[in-house]
């Protein structure tokens, strides 16, 4: 015969078993915390302005997956520290298309201080909107419209500053290729835009004000 306690002990146990495990499970889907490292041999970063929830994994290699719901801001993905000019290939799923995201091979240089951004596919919001254009390069079988955008007293790598953002868009969307980044590199410099010395560049899905998410890996080509 079961005691009374000792059922009581089991049965609380079992409660609390029942309860714990979904909580854990929860735990482990919210991901890293943002910030930046290395993982399988490539650089991450993870940054959000901590609005919504963003669910941010390094996966095998260069790949990582990401979801977020109801966000302001966020930026994530991997790459290399520091990113010199290289010909990287991508692939993945990013089916954004009718929400606010980037899908962007993304980085920065310092002296100057500068964000760039070589964007593949984009949803809701054409990022050169408002802008003028530079002009058009062709480069890895597409057309991109290269413009530039200041930034002023703005979150950066080297905290709140003002910078200039470098665009490169493609005119049609794509999710998987190649980017060959001195074409873009040698096109900006011709267009007068000037960069300094390479930070890190990394294969970036970026939300803003949105909900969504992304499968993506990246390598470099030699």
């Amino acid at each position: 015969m079961v005691s009374f306690t000792t059922l009581f002990t089991a049965l609380t146990a079992a409660t609390t078993a029942v309860v714990a495990s979904p909580l854990n499970a929860i735990k482990q889907a919210r991901g890293i915390q943002p910030g930046t490292g290395t993982h399988n041999g490539y650089f991450y970063s993870f940054w959000t302005d901590g609005r919504g929830s963003v669910d941010f994994n390094n996966g095998p290699r260069g790949s990582y997956t990401s979801r977020w719901n109801n966000v302001n801001n966020w930026v994530g993905g991997k790459g290399w520290k520091p990113g010199p000019p290289k010909v990287v290939g991508y692939n993945g799923t990013w089916n954004n298309y009718n929400v606010n995201s980037y899908l962007a091979l993304y980085g920065w240089t310092t002296n100057p201080l500068v964000e760039y951004y070589i964007v593949e596919a984009y949803g809701t919001y054409n990022p050169s909107s408002g802008t003028s254009k530079f002009r058009t390069l062709e480069s890895d079988g597409g057309t991109y419209d290269v413009y530039r955008t200041r930034r002023v007293n703005q979150p950066s790598i080297l905290g709140t500053s003002t910078f200039d953002q470098y665009w490169s868009v493609r005119q049609k969307k794509r999710v998987g290729g190649n980017i060959t980044t001195k074409n873009h590199f040698d096109a900006w410099t011709a267009s007068g835009l000037k960069l300094g010395n390479w930070d890190y560049m990394i294969m970036a899905t970026e939300g803003y004000q949105s909900s969504g998410s992304s499968e993506i890996e990246i390598w470099e080509i030699k």
